[in-house]
């Protein structure tokens, strides 16, 4: 078993977390979660209960996942950039029975109380928010100890919403008597060499996102080291990986684009011999900015793909993904399958829906009529991503199914229109979205951001290449009717496209066009 308490009773005094200038020993980090668990229980939370916390990048959103994990009760990490409406619609549709804020977040979480149900518990961290209970006065009167009669607690994550309200991923409690590694903890321990004391983990993005959330619990439940960065800064990032030596880290491709966007000098004197494992998902990467980060950094660049529903894994490593480009690997978690629409399987090399099967199935919290829309009669269920495997079963995603453009009859993947235009010179990111068009239904529209330098050459220039390229590559059906040059694109700070911006944007007639 490894777990947090196993590390704060063997290597008390060992650093568990470091932001910035703060650092929790085991022991620490130990202490203020039993102590977090006790305040959940004297606020009335029994097991199956739900907590919404509203924490920025700090060592308590880590600590207060632990304790929910002892207390036998859901967290739900909200998004610290979300407006008090969408802050409201969490805290409703979980269910919280308390709710943890964090009083740099006063402005927003202030508000929430009135909107909400009355029966709430309202907890302030590091300072007062109006109409709060200061979260650091009860734990100063709650018992640093474990309790004998603990049950194992869980996350209740919720989707990104980028296609629609975010849903809550569901899965039952595990028996009130287990007591073995916690499942947000598990297979992360040994699908990425986490279960090691000595690992150093740098941990560049929100923590209340799935995924680096779990990371962070998996490397304290592994008796390792999470520095985490408050917000994300390229040449800070870098400066870390070489002060702390760090051995893990994990990244987003819009971070690689920022990462590779700095000065060559800087790139050229960056040297980090520790760093052995960069690992990167949530969001598709362009093939061109892999082998970019792969000639820099060598071959410690490992991708997966997942989502917060955790129906399955694969992985793909630097050299694979040379040799593959545009792959995200084999299955390491689950069993792949792709099937039409109908739900036969379909075979190597035929585009259709993304499924996997072999691992616990998930349900979105109070809404059967979601779930059943990404789960097969026979149990398979999906992340709602269409793609294809090859016959060594390595899997390429085509696009998320809910972006598919339907034009003429016929579906376009807007990925793949992407993945040609990003090979023209002087393009450095780019997105397509479909609009409604009277004649097809739909037509996909371009969003492109040119490289660093290109803008002096004019845009003009750069979407005429943009659009020469397309006549070649693409058929008509597929080709851009409308191309708009931004600066960047709109992304969640987990890097995931937000494409329902991109379509507001096309309402505005002051964008920019060609």
């Amino acid at each position: 078993m490894r777990d947090l308490r196993r590390n704060a009773h063997g290597t008390p005094d060992r650093a568990a977390i470091v932001c910035g200038d703060e650092t929790w020993s085991y022991a620490a980090l130990e202490a203020t979660s039993n102590r977090m668990a006790a305040v959940l229980r004297s606020l009335g939370a029994v097991r199956g209960d739900h907590v919404a916390s509203l924490i920025g990048n700090r060592a308590e959103a880590v600590a207060l996942g632990w304790a929910a994990w002892r207390s036998g009760v859901y967290l739900t990490p909200m998004p610290t950039g979300l407006t008090v409406r969408e802050l409201h619609y969490l805290v409703e549709d979980c269910d919280a029975k308390v709710v943890v804020a964090d009083a740099i977040l006063a402005d927003v979480a202030v508000e929430l109380p009135a909107l909400s149900r009355t029966e709430i518990s309202w907890l302030s961290l590091r300072g007062p928010i109006p109409g709060f209970v200061a979260m650091e006065t009860l734990l100063s009167q709650a018992s640093p100890k474990s309790r004998a009669d603990e049950t194992p607690g869980a996350l209740m994550v919720y989707t990104s919403g980028t296609t629609g309200a975010p849903k809550g991923v569901f899965r039952p409690l595990l028996p009130a008597d287990y007591r073995g590694t916690p499942p947000f903890a598990k297979d992360l321990l040994s699908l990425f060499g986490l279960d090691d004391a000595n690992v150093r983990y740098l941990s560049t993005a929100p923590l209340y996102h799935a995924a680096p959330l779990r990371f962070a619990l998996a490397v304290t439940a592994g008796g390792g080291t999470v520095y985490v960065m408050e917000r994300f800064d390229a040449d800070e990032a870098l400066r870390l990986l070489e002060q702390h030596a760090i051995t893990h880290s994990q990244w987003v491709p819009a971070m690689f684009q920022r990462l590779l966007d700095l000065p060559v000098e800087r790139r050229a004197a960056f040297a980090a011999p520790a760093h052995r494992s960069a690992i990167h998902g949530a969001a598709p990467c362009p093939a061109p900015v892999k082998k970019s980060m792969i000639e820099w950094w060598g071959p410690i660049v490992r991708e997966y793909y997942s989502g917060s529903e955790g129906v399955g894994l694969t992985l793909i490593d630097s050299t694979e993904a040379l040799t593959h480009p545009g792959s995200v690997g084999r299955a390491h978690k689950g069993i792949l399958h792709v099937t039409d629409e109908a739900g036969h399987l379909l075979p190597a090399g035929v585009t259709g829906l993304v499924y996997f099967s072999g691992v616990a199935s998930f349900a979105y919290y109070k809404a059967p009529e979601k779930t059943a829309a990404r789960t097969l009669p026979h149990g398979w269920q999906t992340f709602g991503d269409v793609g294809h495997v090859n016959e060594d079963g390595y899997l390429y995603l085509t696009d998320r199914q809910d972006d598919m453009i339907i034009s003429g009859g016929v579906n376009v993947y807007p990925q793949e229109i992407e993945a040609a235009i990003l090979s023209v010179k002087g393009v450095w990111d780019c997105a397509v979205v479909g609009v409604p068009d009277e004649r097809f239904g739909e037509r996909p529209v371009a969003f492109v951001v040119p490289a660093r330098g290109t803008a002096t050459s004019g845009p003009d220039t750069l979407i005429a290449s943009v659009r020469s390229h397309c006549e070649s590559h693409l058929g008509r059906i597929k080709r851009p009717s409308d191309f708009r040059v931004v600066e960047s694109l709109p992304r969640s700070p987990t890097g995931k496209l937000l494409r329902r911006r991109l379509r507001e944007w096309l309402a505005q007639p002051d964008r920019p066009a060609s």
